[in-house]
């Protein structure tokens, strides 16, 4: 049986003072939506009907808590209360007027009834509502039957297509609750991308839709193959490139480049943290680890196929493509070092790889979130060591790393320049050598403790020294 529908009692205090003045608070959108889909509720947004001025709802909303007028313009108050934060807007109707996002006419109107006001949204699941002080739902387009169906269906052709930015959030609908797209809907999608009009998103808010399909679907997967059936992937052609890009079957049975690709962000997704940026470096980092592979398989004369070098290749193109869709260049620069070693843990398993070397191999990437991402990509395939779920190399380079005190960072410096001017150096080029010398012996394992770089220093014979 279902819980009632939660609304927070500051809510209901407002929505008591609007219907004395004939005036009707309807929680819309995505809170009922997720309310029917047993999901937690995060955000309540509140349109208003029945009042003749922004001002006046202002007015009301103050006597209560704070109100932020920055969406104003757009029939929007954002109103705080002990720390939450609430959408409150006025039934509105927009027309395209030209081809950037913003170029739209809104005509705010608290005299609209909610047919007219809900026409204007994307899918028939995110139309549904509740009136707060009738304690009822409206539901005028039919979205629970959707919803119950599994079906994302959009609500007016002509709404629709105003914005194409709807197309990628259908794909990441999809993706995070498992629905399928409505034939008619996946029909205007498509004709969408066909005729370009797609072209005029910004990249910013294609990166936000990209952000919800990664960290938000269970099988980030379904939407990608849903971007490659609407024919999406063409505004990527890196992701386009492996598809059909075939792997040996020894390593990769699952299939090509595209599927194992798959596989992966689809395993990641079990091995995600708390944090929210990590976990975008690491679903973007599985989702770019092998775009070189379309660059560099070959296939010999026995019908061998190998992909030497694909790491480095999909530097570049990893990079082409990230930089396509945001401009945070911390997060890439997070990301690209993943992506170049991502084969590490499994080839320095292998070779027992001395201690030295994964001391270097710290200065050069996250060595906790490289095993991750090199697990995902293990496990993102159908050899029978991959259905065990188990990635030695993952274990044993974990364990190193842990041991030599280098899987999240590197070690720090024992030496510094400081301590070259008090044992009488001048500052000069031969600083860099000295210091370069003496973190090389820390890798090596050489050099322990500041008195031992101090001691190595005295005893060495550079040139120019007092």
């Amino acid at each position: 049986m279902q819980t009632p529908f939660f609304v927070p009692s500051i809510l209901k205090t407002i929505s008591k003072e609007l219907y004395k003045r004939d005036a009707q608070a309807i929680i819309v959108g995505g809170s009922v939506r997720d309310y029917y889909l047993n999901l937690s509720i995060k955000d309540y947004d509140v349109e208003v009907y029945g009042l003749s001025t922004m001002e006046e709802l202002e007015q009301i909303l103050s006597s209560f808590g704070s109100v932020n007028l920055v969406g104003k313009s757009f029939g929007v108050l954002k109103f705080k209360y002990e720390g939450d934060e609430y959408d409150f807007s006025f039934p509105r109707t927009e027309s395209k007027t030209g081809l950037g996002h913003k170029d739209f006419d809104v005509i705010v109107d608290g005299s609209l009834n909610y047919h007219v006001a809900f026409k204007r949204r994307d899918f028939t699941i995110n139309a549904m509502a509740y009136h707060v002080e009738k304690e009822q739902f409206i539901d005028p387009f039919n979205g629970l039957d959707d919803l119950k169906n599994k079906t994302l269906k959009h609500i007016d052709d002509k709404t629709f297509v105003e914005d194409p930015l709807r197309v990628y959030r259908a794909v990441q609908f999809c993706a995070r609750f498992d629905f399928s797209l409505a034939d008619k809907t996946f029909d205007l999608c498509k004709k969408m991308v066909a005729n370009k009009e797609l072209d005029s998103l910004a990249k910013e808010r294609v990166y936000e839709e990209f952000k919800k399909l990664l960290l938000k679907s269970p099988q980030p997967s379904l939407g990608f193959e849903l971007m490659r059936k609407l024919g999406i992937l063409n505004y990527f052609p890196e992701l386009q490139a492996i598809i059909g890009i075939r792997q040996s079957p020894k390593w990769h049975p699952e299939g090509d480049v595209w599927v194992h690709t798959m596989m992966s962000l689809d395993v990641m997704v079990s091995l995600l943290g708390e944090d929210k940026k990590d976990n975008l470096v690491l679903m973007f980092a599985t989702l770019c680890h092998d775009l070189g592979k379309a660059t560099t398989t070959t296939i010999d004369e026995d019908g061998n196929i190998r992909a030497i070098g694909h790491e480095s290749a999909s530097l570049s193109l990893s990079e082409s493509f990230l930089n396509r869709l945001t401009n945070e260049s911390e997060l890439v620069e997070r990301i690209l070092p993943l992506v170049e070693h991502h084969l590490k843990p499994s080839q320095f398993f292998s070779a027992k790889s001395k201690d030295k070397a994964i001391r270097r191999l710290a200065t050069k990437v996250n060595i906790k979130e490289l095993i991750t991402l090199a697990k995902a990509d293990f496990l993102g395939r159908t050899t029978d060591e991959a259905k065990l779920g188990v990635y030695h190399a993952g274990e044993w380079l974990h364990d190193k790393s842990q041991k030599l005190n280098v899987e999240i960072k590197p070690l720090e410096n024992l030496l510094q320049g400081k301590d070259l001017i008090k044992l009488g150096f001048k500052p000069s080029p031969l600083f860099k050598k000295i210091l370069d010398d003496v973190y090389d012996l820390q890798l090596s394992g050489s050099i322990r403790t500041h008195k031992d770089a101090i001691s190595y220093v005295k005893i060495s014979n550079y040139k120019n020294s007092p």
